[in-house]
């Protein structure tokens, strides 16, 4: 055990920090989409805090819950709990924590629709994913994908205070790019999921089957985006972005299938499905703003 008084860095890095940060840019584009005019900023800040806050729970607790076989994994044997960085009990207090203030954050000061929302996709990850899909289905990542899809349309409610259309759609593209960013970088670590009997889709269906399916999914996938333009919920600007985007996922995808010897492809497609999401996002909310001033002079 690691004697060491835990930092803040540690903590940081029990929150996945940088996962939760592309969650909250899906999350505040959410919000700047639900309506024509700038969203109230107390919400926007509220609702920041409150579904970054929880997203950062269900994160320590995903670390709570998956310390033994992250000691055997070369990817998170190096978290601060395999590590002892951070105790059990310490980590326990701390993502309770994290939870209770977002949600209270979100009911006080943005709306109950939104925190009941929040509080199912927190539990939806760090329990139901994290304990039990995760260990007991390929389909893990597909089931338990509409967890990681909420933040958007949870970044709408927290505006609008309603599920709507376009939110739900948002939820779609996120629920849709998330077993091909996944299965990815599941073919790149098979063996150590292998190794700790987590069956991830290679494990149990093999790599040409897992390429296959990140085929099918990516061209979904392209064909999903493009329905916040045929909706008129975007214009253009984010049509040309989102077909470009697409098929540069859709390059890497068949290389997946062409090249499967290509030791680094499987990493360069989830290297890239991440800007992939990135950057669509932020070209639906350039897109949005830009067709909306631009109509002031029409």
């Amino acid at each position: 055990m690691n004697n060491k008084k835990p930092t803040i860095a540690d903590y940081f890095s029990l929150c996945k920090v940088k996962v939760v940060a592309l969650i909250m840019l899906t999350a505040v584009v959410g919000m700047f989409l639900a309506t024509d005019a700038l969203p109230p900023w107390h919400l926007v800040i509220l609702g920041s805090i409150g579904i970054g806050f929880a997203s950062m729970s269900a994160a320590a607790f995903n670390h709570i819950i998956d310390q033994k076989i992250d000691e055997e994994m070369n990817r998170t044997k190096k978290r601060p709990l395999p590590e002892g960085k951070i105790t059990t009990p310490k980590a326990i207090i701390f993502g309770a924590s994290l939870g209770i203030i977002g949600i209270g954050t979100l009911i006080v000061g943005v709306n109950m629709l939104t925190a009941v929302l929040t509080f199912f996709a927190l539990i939806g990850y760090a329990v139901f994913y994290t304990l039990y899909l995760k260990r007991a289905t390929p389909q893990n990542i597909v089931i338990g994908g509409a967890a990681g899809a909420a933040p958007p349309l949870l970044g709408w409610t927290s505006i609008t205070n309603s599920v709507d259309a376009g939110a739900l759609l948002l939820f779609l593209i996120i629920f849709i790019w998330t077993p091909p960013h996944f299965w990815a970088l599941a073919i790149h670590r098979r063996k150590e999921y292998a190794k700790v009997n987590i069956p991830m889709l290679p494990v149990t269906h093999g790599h040409l089957y897992t390429r296959v399916q990140i085929l099918l999914y990516t061209i979904l996938l392209v064909i999903i985006s493009i329905f916040p333009y045929l909706g008129g919920m975007s214009g253009l600007i984010y049509l040309a972005g989102a077909l470009l985007l697409g098929f540069g996922f859709l390059y890497f995808a068949v290389q997946l299938l062409r090249s499967p010897d290509d030791k680094s492809l499987p990493m360069r497609t989830f290297g890239y499905s991440i800007n992939y999401l990135m950057i669509l996002f932020v070209i639906l909310l350039v897109d949005h703003y830009y067709s909306f001033h631009l109509s002031d002079f029409m």
